[in-house]
């Protein structure tokens, strides 16, 4: 057996015992896993079940660097989209239904790599982090409002149009869907894979949005037709502008930063971290490997929640699994960075340990994090309900 072989297959059994002690919401830390050869810094993570994304670019662009405007069609006249790609001031009072310009401050943070988790058009502690994200990243005061004067900052920077047009293919709609996502392991266990519900569901993921937003742009579309032309966000490039170096888990703001080698910050994502119950670490630990599309076991021997009168479980692959769509393993005993099946959770509820990232975001980091990337833990969990 070739020396990069077992490279490999060092890799994946180490991701593999993290896999086996994580879980939705996350894991708890337990038992150590079975210990694995030890690895160079070097070599890149294997990728047990699906293909690798693109590797990022690596160059050295200004702080923050605004990608180009995902290909997805130009700017449509239709009255919905016109309004958002126009909107320069968030709506006064409580609004009704997604706020234009709120919309737009999302799509445009999500192409500047500071991303607000799902787009929705709603203030929240998700969009109010990416702000100040982006203007501390930019020398402004650091307020965290979505404000007039944030929107302006974001389209000096990129005047592209946040809604586009987008010709469902067929891909989108080929699936195979499930139709339900149970709850209990026990029958996760039973599907084939744990895949998106519906084309609406994988739409929605594709371009970050949240589903009644994506409804709300497009009334009466059917999201299962392909060639249907549909309105969606003008998200960014998958790709981060430079390796990450070292990342940092803010378990106060609930947020994940990543840095390049120079201390640029790359990019910013909303996380869950941890709980007052089942707390985070705290200190410095490095990435062991990375598996996209993870199959997920459930050890009730390792963990202290879900079924254990079941036994041991194995749940398969896919973006409703429960660590998501990519499991990012670390040095500190059973935890990881991963992907969620409902991203719109992100940021919003506790979890038992692990960092919970939108599968987008989580995705977007494992493409640029390798074996010995540093990974520090920082602050205090917020408390959560």
């Amino acid at each position: 057996m070739s020396r990069s072989t077992l490279l490999r297959l060092s890799a994946a059994a180490a991701v593999a015992c993290g896999l086996a002690a994580c879980s939705d919401p996350s894991p708890t830390p337990a038992q150590p896993p079975s210990p694995a050869p030890a690895q160079p810094p070097a070599p890149p993570p294997a990728q047990p079940t699906a293909t690798a994304l693109p590797a990022p670019a690596i160059g050295d662009p200004p702080p923050l660097a605004v990608p180009p405007v995902a290909d997805t069609g130009n700017p449509p006249s239709d009255p919905r989209a016109a309004a958002i790609n126009s909107a320069s001031a968030p709506a006064t009072g409580v609004a009704s239904g997604p706020d234009p310009a709120l919309v737009r401050t999302e799509v445009l943070l999500d192409r500047a790599h500071v991303s607000p988790g799902v787009i929705d058009g709603r203030p929240g502690d998700n969009l109010r982090n990416a702000v100040a994200a982006f203007e501390q990243a930019h020398g402004l005061p650091a307020d965290g409002r979505p404000d007039e004067q944030l929107l302006k900052a974001l389209t000096d920077a990129d005047p592209g149009p946040a809604i586009v047009s987008y010709v469902i293919s067929q891909d989108d709609v080929k699936g195979p869907f499930v139709a339900q996502i149970p709850k209990d392991y026990a029958e996760m266990a039973k599907l084939d894979r744990l895949g998106f519900t519906s084309p609406l569901e994988a739409l929605a993921e594709k371009f970050h949005m949240d589903e009644a937003l994506l409804q709300a742009l497009n009334p009466g579309a059917d999201f299962g037709r392909a060639g249907s032309t549909i309105l969606v966000a003008a998200v960014g490039p998958a790709s981060l502008p430079a390796p990450v170096a070292a990342v940092e888990v803010d378990k106060a703001a609930r947020q994940v930063r990543a840095f390049a080698a120079d201390g640029r910050l790359l990019a910013a994502y909303p996380a869950t971290v941890g709980s007052t119950e089942r707390p985070a670490p705290s200190g410095d630990f490095t990435v062991k490997g990375v598996a996209r599309d993870p199959v997920y076991t459930y050890d009730p021997s390792r963990l202290t929640f879900g079924p254990r009168s079941k036994g041991k479980l194995t749940i398969r692959p896919g973006p409703n699994n429960p660590v998501g769509a990519v499991w990012i393993d670390l040095s500190v005993p059973t935890y990881g960075i991963h992907g969620a099946p409902e991203s719109k959770l992100v940021g919003k509820v506790a979890s038992h340990g692990c960092v919970r990232l939108t599968n987008w975001d989580a995705r977007q980091l494992a493409a640029a994090v390798k074996p010995g990337t540093k990974v520090s833990f920082v602050g205090e969990t917020a408390s959560r309900s």
